[in-house]
């Protein structure tokens, strides 16, 4: 199946969940009209559902709703990228899902499973290549799946690209440049690491920053592309802020800080279902005060 991947050159953006107030349940309506405002303001990728849109916290129903939410918002322009994993059959029943409704690829999401090596993980990765005729992305973080194994799936036909979270620099370097042409390789720690994985040869990036600040980021990205890292720099300085404090106590703000910033910016996405955490008082107000000068920034571009 061939695929574009040139398309996947930019910003991937992971739209946030919105939820009801008590977080019982997804609003369809709410994630389309939202991401109708994201691609208005440049936009082009989106994986709905996704891991910053607490993946792990929702049924397979939930997940598809977001996808299908998507994509009907979307122009054809658009890449809808949507989640699957957890266990076989929920992952095939995701993706039946995910093609039902329009979407471009899959991502298969970092296992959860104990007990993880590449024998299992080469089984997990054919099963799903078996079931669904999509093409596949990988989420890297962590050792399993190897790059190894990930060269092989690449070899093999289906798997066209890798969302590399992992911020192990020489090993992202050497695995690009051995499939430098055949697979597409996106940084999967957002912006603080994006300049250093374009060095190595990304050549885009997942962000959640952007449900904030969409044309702050793709002008980073633009900066990048085109070779003028001092000024992708100086974008990474504004937006910074956001991402040191969702990597707060081992990230465990990456959600629930999103979430704050897009209500104190007007739009409820109701509360991050638990295991996230919720801020307090005091963070909220420090949430607050750093987001003033994104915010003024983003506005100078259109925002």
């Amino acid at each position: 199946m061939t695929f574009d991947l040139s398309r996947l050159d930019t910003v991937q953006l992971v739209p946030l969940t919105p939820f009801s107030s008590d977080g019982s349940k997804v609003l369809p309506d709410v994630l389309g009209s939202f991401t109708r405002w994201l691609y208005d303001a440049g936009v082009r990728v989106f994986l709905p559902g996704a891991a910053t849109s607490e993946f792990h916290s929702l049924s397979a129903e939930e997940v598809l709703s977001c996808v299908s939410a998507t994509r009907s918002a979307l122009p054809d322009d658009a890449v809808v990228i949507a989640p699957i994993g957890m266990s076989v059959s929920h992952a095939v029943s995701i993706g039946n899902g995910a093609i039902d409704a329009g979407a471009d690829a899959l991502l298969v999401m970092p296992p959860v499973h104990p007990y993880l090596c590449d024998v299992g993980m080469g089984d997990y990765f054919r099963a799903l290549t078996d079931a669904l005729p999509l093409p596949f992305l990988a989420y890297k973080k962590g050792p399993f799946p190897s790059d190894e194994l990930l060269g092989e799936l690449s070899r093999a036909g289906r798997l066209v690209g890798v969302k590399y979270a992992v911020n192990e620099m020489d090993a992202v370097t050497r695995f690009i440049e051995s499939h430098r042409g055949k697979l597409g390789v996106y940084c999967g720690t957002a912006e603080r690491f994006a300049p250093f994985f374009h060095l190595a040869g990304a050549t885009g990036y997942t962000s959640g920053a952007g449900n904030i600040c969409p044309r702050l980021t793709l002008a980073m990205h633009r900066a990048l592309a085109g070779g003028d890292y001092a000024k992708a720099m100086q974008f990474l300085r504004t937006i910074r802020p956001i991402e040191d404090y969702r990597a707060r106590a081992g990230d465990s703000y990456n959600v629930s800080m999103l979430k704050t910033a897009m209500q104190l910016r007007g739009r409820d996405f109701g509360p991050p279902r638990p295991p996230q955490r919720r801020l307090t008082p005091l963070e909220e107000t420090e949430v607050r005060t750093l987001l003033e000068p994104i915010l003024a920034a983003e506005a100078e571009l259109g925002g």
